[in-house]
């Protein structure tokens, strides 16, 4: 609080008043006068601008009235306790404030006090490479380069490698918009740095915040030292396959390469389609005029794997699909050859089922009915394969797998049942009592599904369904009720009745006793 005495009368306000761009701020001022005097006080505003002072607002006799052509004619006003309040502060508001109070005979005394006004700066942008702009700030804000998430130095000497040029507007609103231009000379070690600029600012209660730009990165040119010729494919080639080789140097941008085969893209050898007599040395060069005397070449030995002296297709003895009765077994065999090593296996899907090349099932059940694969392979080359599949059919009687229970939420509800059966030949369905039906087949299985009215009877008994075929009959009977929410909320009731008489029972034991 800053107080200063003037003879008998002492001012005293805040010396510094902080307040963001648009928002209200208010300057208190309180005195005292000694000894007391019945003389009328006046306490009067003044803002200084170009070394003179301008009244804005003043207070005597409990009226109070706002200057006309002043800053804040419409945005000042003064209170009963003296404080002067602004609304909607701009930065041309920062100015020093004086309260002035005059007190008759007593004498006249003032204090002095400052406003400081804060305004958040727009994101830092670099707008070109090299020029960072921030905009809107105040009071005015600094700009700072990053390379790489390291702070440069900042260094205004333009005799220097890398240095910063700042420029500072202020604009009519009095707010500060600042470029800065960074300056360098950069090196190859440069080619992959990231730079950006940050904007650093200063708001009330000695905040300091931060904004961060894009980042960005240098187009250099540089000439090239060394080549690399790499193969990319990952895999062992084979014979038709497509064989990408890439040539590159460590220098930008690239120069122009010459190769063994004539078949290019920019920098890269594609052959297509290869046979084994595409395997052998390939070889790449370029030379780069910024530096003639670098050696760019580069050597890549291709081999080339070919089907014919692996592996060869796979063989499956019996070949016709095998039909077979429910509990019967069955056997295949599987041979290949190939002049490196090889390995077979049997698979029903991603399931390896035997690795010695003979395929044997006991006892056999519908789930072993479908499609099995004897895969031959080289494992030195992956990819490199040969393959035969197989058909297994089981035929028998017919075999319902257990239902599930019909649902609905009242009796005369319409109810679709599903009763799926394994069986070959496919089983014959018979509904008992009737409804509307489809079928369909799942895996080895049929599916039925019936569609009908759950009626007292069918609550009462279920529902029968009956497969059929040449080898036998299966009968499943389908159970339809309430649907289980229904259900618990009957438990739920029932136990709500049978806990409440026993309260009653209670209270009446107790009452009697007493």
């Amino acid at each position: 609080m800053s107080t200063v005495c003037s003879g008998a009368v002492t001012v005293k306000v805040t010396p510094t008043i902080e307040v963001i761009k648009g928002e209200m701020a208010k300057l208190p001022c309180t005195h005292t006068v000694s000894p007391s005097t019945s003389s009328s006080t006046i306490v009067e505003w003044f803002i200084e601008l170009d070394g003179n002072r301008k009244r804005v607002a003043f207070r005597q006799g409990g009226q109070s009235k706002t200057d006309e052509d002043t800053p804040l004619s419409n945005r000042g006003s003064i209170g009963e306790d003296f404080t002067l309040t602004i609304t909607s502060v701009q930065p041309s508001d920062e100015v020093k404030f004086y309260c002035q109070v005059t007190a008759g005979p007593a004498g006249v005394g003032e204090a002095a006090t400052e406003l400081k006004v804060f305004c958040e700066c727009d994101l830092a942008n670099v707008i070109l490479m090299g020029i960072c702009v921030t905009r809107n700030g105040h009071p005015q804000p600094r700009i700072i380069w990053f390379k790489d998430d390291q702070p440069l130095p900042e260094v205004k000497d333009r005799e220097q490698k890398t240095y910063m040029v700042p420029s500072l507007v202020k604009e009519a609103s009095g707010l500060f918009t600042l470029h800065s231009k960074l300056y360098m000379n950069p090196t190859k070690a440069d080619k992959d740095s990231e730079f950006y600029c940050m904007v650093e600012y200063k708001l009330t209660g000695g905040q300091v915040k931060q904004k961060k730009s894009d980042s960005i990165k240098i187009n250099l040119n540089y000439p090239s030292e060394s080549a690399t010729f790499s193969l990319l494919n990952t895999a062992p080639v084979k014979e038709g396959d497509t064989v990408t080789m890439k040539c590159e140097t460590d220098g930008n941008p690239q120069p122009e390469f010459e190769f063994t085969k004539d078949v290019r893209e920019g920098g890269m050898l594609v052959l297509k389609s290869v046979k084994r007599t595409d395997a052998g040395t390939y070889q790449c060069t370029a030379i780069d005029f910024d530096n003639l005397d670098a050696e760019l070449n580069g050597k890549i030995s291709l081999v080339i794997h070919h089907m014919l002296l692996h592996i060869d297709p796979v063989s499956v003895t019996p070949t016709e699909p095998q039909v077979v009765m429910l509990g019967d077994k069955v056997e295949w065999q599987c041979k290949t050859k190939g002049s490196a090593p090889h390995t077979v296996q049997w698979k029903k899907g991603s399931e390896v089922l035997s690795q010695d090349g003979t395929l044997s099932i006991q006892e056999i059940s519908y789930e072993k009915a479908g499609e099995y694969m004897c895969v031959g392979a080289v494992p030195s080359v992956p990819g490199l394969e040969s393959h035969a599949s197989v058909n297994l059919t089981v035929k028998g009687k017919p075999m319902i797998e257990t239902p599930a229970i019909g649902e609905v939420a009242k009796e005369g509800d319409m109810v679709t049942l599903k009763c799926a059966s394994f069986g070959f030949p496919a089983p014959q369905f018979t509904w008992k009592p009737a409804g509307k039906e489809s079928v369909m087949v799942e895996n080895n299985k049929v599916v039925s599904s019936l569609t009908l009215q759950a009626t007292p009877d069918i609550m009462k008994s279920g529902v029968s369904c009956e497969v059929k075929n040449e080898h036998g009959t299966d009968q499943k009977m389908i159970s339809v009720a309430l649907k289980r929410a229904n259900n618990n909320a009957d438990r739920g009731s029932a136990f709500s009745l049978l806990l409440l008489s026993s309260l009653l029972i209670s209270g009446l034991f107790i009452a009697q006793s007493l």
